[in-house]
């Protein structure tokens, strides 16, 4: 961190929902104890960039063409933030692009910032935010995965992002950066248009009945699934940014808070707070594809460390909705 208690701040994947919902929360809210001084966002296309307290940079690129890593890496950002991957589904069915740009792109990425740091003297070591997934694991799954429950993906993306999780702890146990990364739940619900994740479903079984449109439901209404509103992951993100990670004891990899209902309770949380008329929208559609997926995703958590690092995320599925019907439902 700069001298004067200023931070710099690097969004890789600044211009997705995430990224931008980050943004958001350092323009209202800063990072904890820390004065923002720039934030430059990073993304495969031109990031928007809305009116803020600090000066906002955009570069649009890949982590994969020559020179980026090494770009990002020279701007020498307090915090960075690694937020750009492929979803789920993509880097199923697309198998060496999802290898690519989940996994080789973040370890060129760490060389980058390992060259930096060797450069510097051993001065500079940024704190590297890796958004992380529950995908890391896989079935059988006890009622509640706890903070000790080993890591067995059965999907490329966990794979993916466990590898990378195995990186960053290395690189920051040897001293070239101070990394944390951080298990997402799936963040739901999402503004705008369906992606490719597999779990785009959770959102769109919401977010296009009250935007008046009909929604496919492609799984049974007894899934269970781990969710957290896209303000909540902002949060955490932010937040992760500013812990003193000593406390986390050689263990960099965090379990998010979240919220555990089935789809039955996500169409119920609807129905209490749109009534019947917009629950009608929902058609249910089996996808034997997104069956398979989503039978080998974690369900429910005890997340007590993050708990104890402050990280908080909503307590119902009706407070979900309500953060997108706040934020993100145009009138």
């Amino acid at each position: 961190m700069s001298p004067d208690n200023t931070r710099s701040v690097l969004i890789i994947g600044g211009g997705g929902m995430v990224g931008q919902k980050l943004l958001q929360r350092l323009i209202q809210h800063g990072l904890d104890g820390a004065t923002i001084g720039s934030v430059c966002l990073y993304d495969i296309v031109e990031p928007a960039t809305p009116a803020a307290p600090f000066p906002i940079e955009t570069r649009s690129g890949s982590l994969l063409d020559d020179g980026e890593a090494q770009w990002i890496a020279a701007q020498r950002a307090d915090v960075i933030f690694h937020l750009a991957a492929i979803v789920s589904g993509d880097a199923e069915r697309n198998f060496e692009r999802g290898w690519d740009i989940n996994a080789r792109s973040s370890w060129q990425l760490l060389e980058a910032l390992r060259a930096e740091h060797h450069d510097s003297g051993g001065q500079y070591r940024p704190r590297l935010v890796f958004s992380s997934s529950i995908a890391v694991f896989g079935a059988p799954f006890p009622d509640k995965i706890g903070d000790d429950f080993h890591t067995t993906p059965l999907t490329s993306y966990g794979a993916q992002k466990a590898m990378t999780e195995l990186q960053v702890a290395d690189y920051s146990r040897k001293g070239f950066i101070d990394g944390i990364s951080i298990r997402l739940p799936t963040v739901t619900v999402r503004p705008g248009k369906a992606n490719l994740a597999a779990s785009s479903f959770f959102s769109g079984i919401i977010r296009e009945p009250l935007n008046g449109l009909e929604a496919i439901l492609p799984v049974a209404d007894s899934v269970r699934h781990w969710h957290a509103s896209p303000r909540s992951a902002a949060g955490f993100l932010a937040h992760a940014a500013s812990i003193d990670t000593a406390a986390l004891q050689n263990r960099p990899t965090l379990n998010m808070p979240g919220y555990s209902c089935t789809v039955a309770e996500q169409i119920e949380a609807l129905r209490s707070i749109a009534g019947n008329d917009i629950v009608a929208r929902i058609k249910q559609a089996p996808d034997p594809e997104i069956e398979a997926i989503v039978k080998n995703w974690p369900r429910d958590f005890d997340t007590p460390r993050a708990r104890a690092l402050g990280f908080t995320s909503e307590t119902s599925y009706e407070d979900i909705i309500r953060v997108y019907i706040d934020e993100d439902l145009q009138p």
